[in-house]
């Protein structure tokens, strides 16, 4: 037994490593226009085959049109983010923004992954940024050059204008319809993201900065350490021990309201306001990790012990997750048995099979689901039906839920803003549709009449190899509005400044509190 696991654990890293290597010669690889164009025919097809609401924000003559003048403008061979960049605007076109193409990017090995983690803190993580009124701007200094102060400009980065590439990488994304926010709230990390697809992973960087009417130039290197393990320049402060009780509380903790080790936060967090019990705020970054059923019944069993009144939810940057977690919270929320689906449209029940069922996994996975196909395909040929205008649905969470024991009753306000994407867009459509709670922030970055998403398989292009991942179940809450194409607005508008993002001022929650606790 134990040659054969070392058998496949030398398999699987020689697998690995080839894969790297391949990875990296393809994308200096110039691919002829005949193939390039037999790509745009696929991607079209396959959009066809799989999307259900392709033409809901921009019509067949369109798309058709920019689908053929795409192929007009392939003349003369290209290399993958070349061929990425004339791609993607048109898929972008769409405007649904579950479905989109990847990015080509370098491929590390993990020794390479290792090395570079082990030389510390790259050069763009040493600050958080903000973008704001079309300039990049650095909100905290994490460096060791304490000379970079909270409001500093960033004109430049290796002599590339943060705006320039924000300007041009805004093409080839969107948010569902014709929502401005998404976009907005995403560009500083779209712009470090842009960078990296472009240029690679650097261990420094030329930052030319400006502040007031001073412009320097200053590089900023990785966080390097010592053979003791400590930074330069830095003295280690001796840490206390914990207890193995704590330690064991704080797994269960990150069990159980899950946790982001990039950041070292917590996803879901209660809280009670200090000066008033009776203020409570759940902050949710997101629909995924964690024992949610477990948070939610503890959360609320505690709210319900303190007696609570007012309820603050906090979906700010909340990218959205899974559609049973936000089933489960609202439950909790809503003041009546609810039904929180429309029947979610698909092209077809080859669709949903093809896209749901073999285009994820393993080439050992699709082996296995093969021989159970037979079942899978005789499950969705009861679960997937037509309806009198020939169009395919699949029931899911279609059906009355009952609201919970413990179901909140109180005042309810939700902070949103353009991050606020997805599943957290269809949970505020139900609050906002059902009057059931006032709403602190910006418009969201999700549709308020849903969006395409669910199963979202990421297909290979023959010859560009490039990946383009498409929703293919149309999914619309029971609250609609007649507004088309934009997010839930909120019934108060609060923008943080760049002053408030400086002083790390959260503007929306601190005029909330002053309406509360006066």
């Amino acid at each position: 037994m134990k040659r054969i696991m070392l058998l496949f654990f030398i398999l699987h890293l020689f697998t690995h490593c080839s894969t790297v290597k391949k990875n990296n010669a393809h994308l200096q690889q110039l691919i002829v226009p005949n193939q390039l164009k037999k790509d745009v025919d696929f991607t079209y097809r396959k959009l066809k085959k799989l999307h259900p609401n392709l033409y809901y924000y921009s019509n067949k003559e369109k798309l058709d049109y920019i689908f053929d003048s795409l192929k007009a403008t392939i003349t003369t061979p290209l290399k993958p983010l070349e061929f990425y960049k004339k791609i993607s605007p048109v898929v972008a076109a769409i405007r649904q923004g579950h479905t989109y193409v990847l990015a080509p990017e370098k491929a590390y090995s993990k020794k390479e992954t290792k090395a570079i983690i082990k030389k510390g803190t790259g050069p763009f993580s040493q600050f958080d940024f903000s973008f704001y009124n079309n300039k990049l701007y650095v909100i905290k200094n994490k460096s060791h050059n304490t000379t970079i102060t909270a409001g500093t400009e960033v004109v430049s980065v290796n002599g590339i204008h943060p705006q320039d590439l924000i300007r041009e990488y805004d093409q080839y994304y969107t948010s569902d319809g014709f929502n401005k926010t998404l976009k907005t709230n995403w560009a500083a990390k779209r712009f470090v993201a842009a960078f990296t697809t472009e240029f690679g992973i650097k261990d420094s960087l030329n930052y030319t900065f400006k502040l007031n009417d001073s412009i320097k130039t200053v590089t900023i290197s990785r966080f390097k350490k010592d053979s003791n393990g400590k930074k330069d320049n830095k003295k280690s402060s001796k840490t206390t021990p914990v207890s193995s009780k704590n330690q064991h509380a704080l797994k269960r903790k990150k069990r159980i309201n899950g946790y982001d080790k990039t950041t070292k936060t917590f996803i879901r967090s209660l809280d009670f306001f200090s000066k008033d019990s009776s203020v409570a705020i759940l902050k949710i970054k997101a629909f995924k990790k964690g024992n949610y059923h477990r948070f939610y019944k503890n959360s609320f069993a505690a709210i319900q012990k303190k007696n609570v009144q007012t309820l603050i939810i906090d979906l700010r940057n909340n990218g959205g997750g899974r559609l049973s977690e936000i089933i489960s919270l609202y439950s909790y929320l809503a003041d009546s048995t609810f039904v929180f689906l429309k029947n979610s449209e698909v092209v077809s029940r080859a669709s949903l099979f093809e896209g749901a069922y073999f285009n994820n996994g393993s080439v050992a996975e699709k082996a296995v689901k093969t021989l159970f196909s037979p079942f899978a395909y005789g499950y969705l040929l009861f679960t997937v039906q037509k309806d009198k205008e020939g169009k395919n649905y699949f029931a899911t969470e279609t059906k009355p839920h009952k609201i919970h024991k413990n179901a909140f009753s109180g005042q309810l306000y939700v902070l949103i803003n353009g991050g606020s994407f997805s599943a957290s867009s269809i949970l505020s459509s139900h609050l906002k549709g059902s009057k059931r709670a006032t709403f602190i922030g910006e418009e969201t970055g999700g549709d308020y009449n849903g969006t395409v998403a669910g199963f979202m398989p990421a297909l290979r292009l023959p010859h560009s190899k490039l990946k383009v991942r498409i929703g293919i179940m149309s999914m619309k809450p029971t609250y609609q509005t007649n507004v088309h194409g934009h997010g839930i607005y909120p019934d108060i508008l609060i923008i943080p400044t760049l002053e408030d993002q400086i002083k790390e001022k959260d503007a929306v929650l601190d005029w909330l509190k002053k309406e509360l606790i006066q």
